[in-house]
């Protein structure tokens, strides 16, 4: 009785997922490059094993998460076309608030949040890549910054909107705390 409950409750679980393997892909890829990458680094003496491993997990996740998951679990998509004249152009899409496809609020934080800390990783291992002297592992990690920074790039913009300045926004938003700090100071 106790192992029914328990699969109900996962089940459960399971079920606020819109799309739960979308949502597991998104997550995979990612995590696998980062633990192949600890892996290798640590117990493989093969690194073009190792290394080509790493860049087919990337490049997995770089595909998957520009056109599956994006589309199905936060309704966002990106691409860039060339024009006959040869002008390369971002086109930033996303889903109409009208859309009955509304994707899920666990779908949406799953989502943004491996977007966000994997790249953070990626940085973190350049760092370290670099502070250890481990030269060779650099081609990796940079692969794994600019595959992972595209994408939250691409992202970014069409959560904020394809035309919008990414950074006359950031700079309207400092603007703005600072003028309400100022404000506060200088009280009532």
């Amino acid at each position: 009785m106790m192992r029914l409950v328990r699969s109900l409750t996962i089940f459960k679980q399971i079920s606020c997922f819109m799309h739960p393997l979308a949502t597991f892909f998104h997550l995979f890829f990612r995590t696998s490059a980062i633990l192949v990458y600890l892996l290798c680094e640590i117990l493989s003496s093969s690194f073009i094993v190792c290394m080509v491993t790493i860049i087919l997990l990337l490049s997995c996740d770089f595909w998957t998460v520009k056109n599956v998951s994006g589309r199905l679990m936060v309704g966002l998509r990106w691409w860039n076309q060339v024009d006959e004249d040869g002008q390369s152009h971002w086109v930033f899409e996303s889903r109409p608030a009208t859309s009955r496809k509304v994707p899920t609020n666990s779908e949406s934080q799953i989502f943004w949040l491996g977007l966000v800390v994997c790249p953070v990783l990626w940085v973190i291992f350049v760092f370290s890549t670099l502070f250890s002297f481990k030269f060779k592992w650099l081609a990796v990690v940079i692969m794994g910054v600019a595959l992972q920074w595209a994408n939250l790039y691409g992202y970014v913009r069409c959560k904020v909107g394809g035309k919008t300045n990414l950074r006359s926004m950031a700079t309207n938003y400092l603007g703005s705390q600072f003028f309400k700090q100022e404000m506060a100071k200088q009280g009532p």
